[in-house]
């Protein structure tokens, strides 16, 4: 009796479909073996997110734990078989139906507790960091769609200029936190300095240093003054990164999403992987600690990121005032100029008909 792949016992078969459920089976313990979806690196393997610092391995795309392999966000992913072809099926992807219904729940509860913060006066900062084409700006919008945008406010900055590169690092981050009431969503944050910078050679080793040594207690700072602070990296595969670059360099739509800066990111995959994960063990701090957002499935990472959001702030139903429509008063001799005397947009929609 042999071990079919699904557990049962069966006996043993002749024709050619058996030789390769063998073999595929024994490739498949040799992955086991080896980790997830691939062999282990030279000082252990890198955890969710990449490879190790020396002398230590990382976990599930976090700081340093010990005995773990490498995970979806490294390298070895690639060796994947399945991950490599285009017709396996997606396993986890959480049905459209299922998705849109638990999602428009989620976000009236955004909205009560858009309504809870503008009540309380509450200050709250939510940071979205991760890879490249991870879902970060797609989850944004998800988040805010029916929030007032005076309320929740979208803060995704461009290169400092020459004088923001002489300022105080965090400065110009400073000016765009939360006063009571609001809620600030940063796309991409002060961690550019961790990761794109640190990798790019953009900033000096003694700055990405000062950063490291500052970042844990800038934000302390933001926690002891009473704002919310938020903290998610979203993980996704090289595999699947790869596929999401590929279909916005065919989509004309979104090509606008992709630069040269992004592609880099294909190269520089291990060492943005390093980089992340010393970044962790800098910033992952117990004050502001940081949340992994699996996102090959963005449909899941949207759901999975929103509730865990709303579990984490101690928000409650605002009971708003009752309001009533009032009735429309009588005319009081207003005459509406002629139409002729106004300029009116073209009635470009009667031409489709």
């Amino acid at each position: 009796m042999v071990a079919s792949g699904d557990g049962k016992a069966r006996k043993p078969a002749r024709d050619k479909t058996a030789a390769r459920a063998r073999t595929h089976d024994r490739g498949a313990r040799r992955d086991r073996a080896a980790g997830h979806d691939g062999a282990a690196g030279q000082d252990g393997a890198a955890g969710h997110d990449g490879a190790a610092a020396p002398g230590m391995v990382s976990g599930h795309d976090g700081p340093a734990a010990h005995s773990v392999v490498r995970g979806r966000d490294g390298l070895a992913a690639r060796h994947s078989a399945e991950a490599l072809d285009p017709s396996a099926p997606a396993r986890d992807r959480l049905p459209k139906k299922t998705y849109e219904a638990e999602l428009y729940r989620l976000q009236a509860e955004l909205v009560k507790l858009q309504e809870w913060v503008r009540t309380e006066r509450a200050r709250i900062v939510v940071i979205f960091e991760g890879r490249d084409a991870a879902g970060k700006g797609s989850t944004i919008k998800r988040v805010t769609a029916f929030l007032n945008p005076r309320v929740a406010s979208i803060v995704a900055l461009p290169a400092p200029t020459e004088r923001e590169q002489t300022e105080w690092y965090f400065q110009r981050y400073v000016e765009h936190l939360p006063a009571g009431g609001q809620i600030v969503l940063f796309d991409r944050s002060w961690y550019n300095r961790a990761g794109v910078e640190r990798v790019m050679g953009f900033c000096s080793k003694e700055e990405y240093g000062r950063f490291l040594h500052q970042c844990p207690i800038f934000e302390r700072l933001l926690v002891e003054d009473g704002i919310l602070l938020r903290k998610y990296w979203f993980s996704v595969s090289d595999d699947e990164q790869e596929r999401r670059f590929r279909s916005r360099l065919e989509d004309p739509m979104r090509r606008w999403k992709l630069s040269s800066m992004d592609l880099e990111s294909v190269s520089q995959w291990e060492n943005y992987s390093r980089a992340k994960d010393e970044m962790f063990v800098h910033t992952d701090i117990p004050e502001a600690p940081w949340f992994v957002v699996e996102s090959d499935d963005k449909r899941r990472a949207r759901i999975n990121m929103i509730a865990h959001l709303l579990s984490t702030i101690p928000y409650t139903d605002v009971q708003r005032l009752p309001l009533a429509l009032p009735k429309r008063p009588r005319s009081g001799g207003y005459i509406r100029a002629p139409k002729e005397l106004q300029t009116f947009v073209p009635d470009h929609a009667a031409q489709l008909a």
